[in-house]
């Protein structure tokens, strides 16, 4: 008789990091059988690298995250010990959360949530390879070789496939400090023609924060108003624990160039390419020669440790090296280390041979997220995760992917932006990716992509009612803006103390508004009648309303571009066009377009190396 100890799942989720996590979460939500095979079971949604989530750009994906219904802000609000809002001094396009989390309080609450998923059942074992039958995903094969069916199978193996550590001169295998490295799937991969390069990313000693003086470092608090990443009610901390800000010196900086020679960055031991916007303190020294000092931030890694994540000073080289210059930073004189700093090298698999709902195009079923498509940072991988998950249950189910736009959200960038331009280097979001990033606000994630995510059944009824009331509310408080008329005595007070120039009758509220300096709260404050109208309002509701009545004219501008956008989006191309045989398109079009093989001329223009003038000839190609 044959054993079967599993039964055939809808989709087989191979690693539980923050992709992994994610993944499972929302398919399992919206009514897929999911299996969550792990390595190991205690690691689960592991802060790898440092203990904080969000940040510019990355705080706005966070939030469309949580607005699509997905569950990593909600475990930052309740995992957070501090919270900050990124670039206030800067325009509402560019506010970003970011928090400071407590690593283990993280990884127990996305546990927890995980296991409070009727539809999840967990396994614990290294997966080895997939199973492909006729360019088809059928499941998985585990290292103790069992074979476990599903009808599609998530990739989300971080920096797992293949992984090497290298610390100085010592080499060895592994996925993170500690773990082993998982093998045999990127040689399957390979064997069915994928194409598989190698990356780097690295990260700092662990200190003992006891060992440091923390009277000569530059204190950093959190917001006095905690605003956290959820759209629902989370729980927010009584107390926020401080951050501080230390600096490098010349001596440190020599300190470190002693060890070049014996740094595997320097000596050609790693061949994969680390982060550009991350560098390791070795390649900032070396790249950036003319600064002598760099920026250090002194994070605490939780309530309840002394463990202390010093952000900025990643390196892989030899240990003794990392600990004298360590003891050269003010305030770190004695210094003692947890463990030593690391660079570690993996497979990655360029995402150009993805299609946008992060299927890959040469095996149906199996969708990649995460580093493996070539991303930094927990929140990408979160957001491709999350995608993949939905699409993986829309196409068990035969419905059409979720495919969001650049004009939709952050997480439409990035999709957009690793399937048509690929990368070579690890991609990290930032908000100068974004073309329209005036829309793409941390403040109105939810009115973009929650009635979406309610319409495929991840987001709440809860969030969508929520959202609804927000909308009318706004709406209401932008009319009676519009329709109020200001008295000159209330108001030039107001414009005298900003420099600006008084008014001699009365004004529409709305005009006076989108005069610099002018706030909604000073107006709220010093004209009567305002306040009793306003004040029943949240202030996330009076904040929204001032960011799109001073914003009015640039949000018009853009959703004019989005319009003249969506309208190339709208021409669709056909799977089987003879692009080489297109004599009008430049050579590298030809090659670009039949690699990637866009779904709509859109695409095709964004991808790199494809010219105006050969979109033109697309045009007239399918008749427009």
């Amino acid at each position: 008789m044959h054993f079967q100890m599993f039964k055939e799942y809808d989709i087989i989720v191979v690693g539980a990091g923050h992709a992994g996590c994610e993944a499972a979460a929302a398919a399992a939500n919206i009514g897929s059988s999911v299996l969550l095979v792990t390595m190991n079971m205690q690691t689960i949604a592991q802060m790898s690298c440092n203990p904080a989530m969000g940040g510019i750009a990355k705080g706005q994906i966070v939030r469309e995250i949580d607005a699509l219904g997905g569950y990593s802000a909600l475990v930052s609000d309740h995992s957070m010990i501090q919270f900050r809002m990124l670039n206030k001094s800067k325009g509402p396009a560019m506010w970003s959360p970011r928090t400071q989390n407590d690593r283990q309080l993280f990884a127990t609450d996305w546990r927890s949530r995980l296991e409070n998923i009727p539809n999840v059942d967990f396994w614990q074992e290294m997966v080895s390879g997939i199973v492909v039958e006729n360019n088809q995903v059928k499941g998985v094969k585990t290292g103790m070789g069992m074979t476990i069916h599903s009808k599609a199978v998530i990739l989300t193996s971080g920096t797992f496939l293949n992984g090497t550590i290298h610390i100085g001169e010592k080499k060895f295998g592994g996925g993170r400090a500690g773990e082993r490295a998982a093998t045999g799937i990127t040689e399957q991969l390979v064997e069915l023609g994928f194409e598989s390069g190698r990356m780097k990313t690295g990260t700092p000693p662990r200190l003992d924060g006891r060992s440091i003086n923390y009277e000569i470092l530059e204190v950093q608090h959190g917001d006095e108003d905690i605003q956290g990443f959820s759209f629902l009610d989370s729980r927010k901390p009584e107390i926020q624990k401080n951050c501080w800000v230390a600096y490098t010196n010349p001596k440190v900086h020599q300190m470190l160039q002693s060890g070049f020679d014996r740094s595997p960055m320097f000596n050609g031991r790693i061949r994969g390419i680390g982060p550009r916007y991350c560098p390791s303190i070795e390649d900032k020294i070396d790249r950036f020669a003319e600064r002598d000092r760099h920026q250090l931030f002194v994070e605490p890694e939780g309530w309840n440790t002394v463990e202390i994540y010093l952000n900025g000073f990643s390196t892989s080289l030899p240990e003794d090296v990392q600990y004298k210059a360590l003891q050269l930073i003010p305030g770190f004189e004695n210094a003692k280390i947890f463990r030593p700093g690391y660079a570690i090298e993996y497979d990655y698999f360029p995402p150009t041979q993805l299609s946008l709902s992060l299927e890959t195009k040469l095996v149906q079923n199996l969708y990649f997220a995460g580093q493996i498509n070539g991303t930094t940072g927990y929140e990408e991988a979160a957001c491709q995760g999350l995608m993949a998950g939905i699409n993986a249950h829309l196409q068990c189910t035969d419905k059409d992917p979720l495919i969001l736009k650049r004009s939709e959200a952050y997480i439409g960038v990035l999709i957009d932006d690793l399937i048509n331009k690929g990368t070579d280097e690890p991609y990290r979001m930032f908000t100068s990716r974004a073309e329209f990033r005036i829309l793409l606000r941390q403040d109105n994630a939810d009115q973009r992509l929650t009635p979406i995510g309610h319409k495929i059944g991840l987001a709440s009824d809860e969030r969508y009612e929520k959202v609804k009331n927000k909308t009318a509310s706004i709406s209401n408080v932008l009319n009676f803006i519009k329709n109020l008329s200001v008295d000159p005595e209330y108001i030039n007070p107001i414009l005298n103390k900003l420099g600006s120039a008084e008014i001699n009758q009365k004004m529409k509220l709305k005009k006076v508004l989108s005069r610099p300096g002018v706030t909604l709260d000073l107006v709220i404050d010093n004209v009567p009648g305002v306040a009793d109208e306003l004040r029943k309002y949240s202030q996330e509701i009076l904040t929204a309303s001032e960011i799109e009545l001073k914003y009015d004219g640039y949000i018009q501008k853009e959703k004019e571009m989005v319009d003249k956008m969506n309208r190339l989006e709208s021409v669709i191309l056909k799977e089987d066009l003879p692009y080489l045989e297109m004599p009008s398109l430049s050579a590298e079009a030809k090659e670009k377009l039949n690699k990637v093989r866009p779904a709509t001329i859109g695409q095709a223009s964004r991808i790199s190396g494809v010219s105006p003038s050969d979109i033109s000839v697309l045009m007239v190609y399918v008749g427009r």
